[in-house]
């Protein structure tokens, strides 16, 4: 337990020092870069990609499948709780932790060079809401979810749930550690919550 806890600790201390490093070197370039390609089929192309990162299609379907089999077929039932739930408690978290925070988004920065936090501040302005991307959480919470109740298909989970958070900094909707963090966030809601619904198997 402590081995377990002392690699959670590392992997959050690295992905802290990784988005420090992103604020101060890459997110503004990326942002930058990417608006230039920012038009077109390569623009509509990613904005398909994008809504796949939507809470909705996860909340509703984990739900449905709670409520259809939780009488018939228990076990299916949980899965489709704890699909709900992951997805659900990771995007309350970035929520409140966006509207604490305060970050502005790419589009202040390409509009009118404004970029940074407003410290000690509290907003609902979807414009000052970046950080971490809510898309991010959503898909990796619902990828890593999907990956552990449909193991062989794991592979395409996760490719999915990174191709999605990455599509937030293409289409210039957030920075690349605010996906970093988003995503983060998702894994991190995963295995908080998966011992509470899933007994391990005895040896």
């Amino acid at each position: 337990m402590n081995d377990r806890r002392h690699t959670q600790h590392l992997l959050l201390a690295a992905v802290l020092l990784f988005c420090t490093i992103s604020f101060f070197l890459l997110d503004q370039p990326l942002t930058l870069f990417f608006h230039q390609l920012d038009t077109g089929l390569w623009h509509e192309s990613w904005k398909m990609v994008t809504k796949a990162g939507r809470s909705e299609w996860y909340l509703i379907g984990g739900l449905t499948l709670f409520a259809w089999f939780r009488k018939r077929d228990r076990q299916l039932g949980m899965k489709g709780l704890f699909l709900f739930t992951t997805v659900a408690a990771s995007g309350l978290a970035a929520d409140l932790i966006k509207v604490t925070v305060c970050r502005a988004r790419p589009k202040l920065l390409l509009q009118q060079g404004i970029y940074g936090f407003e410290l000690f501040g509290w907003s609902l302005e979807h414009a000052w809401q970046s950080f971490p991307s809510g898309h991010s959480a959503t898909a990796l919470s619902a990828a890593l979810s999907l990956s552990l109740l449909l193991p062989r298909f794991r592979p395409v989970f996760i490719t999915a749930g990174i191709v999605i958070a990455v599509s937030r900094v293409v289409l210039c909707q957030h920075y690349l550690s605010d996906i970093v963090a988003g995503s983060a966030l998702g894994v991190v809601t995963v295995v908080v919550l998966q011992p509470r619904f899933f007994r391990a198997d005895p040896d």
